[in-house]
């Protein structure tokens, strides 16, 4: 899954982003009003971390430029302002939850988890289909009974397919969703072909019952056989 935090405090920034990381999640991040307006308005993310107060411009306004656009990406709302009206005025606008510094980062890894297990997957733990059930928390793939080992870049792909099940996943959508900022590391459509190709072979040994199709030049698509 993929973060976003938005924060301008560089040390508050740095622990959330490695607490993240440590939990295999894809960080990006922005420490100001700009960089994160531009950012939301090309990628999509999974969850994105808003505070409030940055120093060129209002997180509310973020929220509100989010929703505007209708975008789906999930809104904690991380701030050390912690009045009513800040949290209430944040809800009404369409933010998930409102997390109050000081916190721990278990309590912020847990609300990401709920939040994105409710918008996403209906409240489900596991994703799944036909025979195939992947639950983004625990990391883990089975096929009927039987446990599907993948490192963490092709469940990564996997679960970028499966959470958008019967939709055609364009080959950039998916290669920046899975590499974020570090995108431009690697010859990332290399990369996913890949992946995709390994995904297939583990799928078709393991006797599931959907495929990941291709769509020429344009990307993939996750469909029960």
């Amino acid at each position: 899954m993929k973060i976003l935090i938005v924060e301008d405090e560089q040390d508050m920034l740095e622990n959330i982003q490695e607490s993240l990381e440590k939990e295999a999640y894809v960080v990006e991040t922005a420490s100001n009003y700009v960089q994160a307006r531009d950012k939301i308005g090309v990628y999509s993310y999974d969850c994105i971390l808003l505070d409030i107060g940055l120093p060129d411009g209002n997180g509310l306004d973020l929220l509100k430029e989010t929703k505007k656009l209708g975008l789906r990406d999930s809104v904690i709302i991380v701030s050390a302002k912690d009045a009513l009206d800040d949290k209430l005025q944040g809800l009404k606008l369409g933010a998930d939850d409102y997390l109050p510094k000081p916190f721990h980062m278990a309590e912020l890894n847990a609300r990401i988890k709920a939040i994105v297990r409710r918008n996403q997957f209906e409240g489900k733990s596991d994703v799944e289909m036909g025979n195939l059930a992947v639950n983004p928390e625990t990391r883990r793939v089975t096929i009927d009974t039987t446990e599907i080992d993948l490192n963490r870049k092709k469940f990564d792909v996997l679960l970028y397919l499966v959470s958008n099940k019967n939709r055609l996943v364009r080959k950039a959508a998916l290669a920046e969703h899975v590499w974020g900022d570090r995108i431009d590391q690697a010859d990332s459509f290399d990369f996913i072909y890949s992946q995709i190709k390994n995904l297939r072979k583990k799928l078709e040994t393991n006797n599931a019952d959907i495929t990941i199709k291709s769509v020429y030049e344009m990307g993939y698509k996750l469909e029960v056989v």
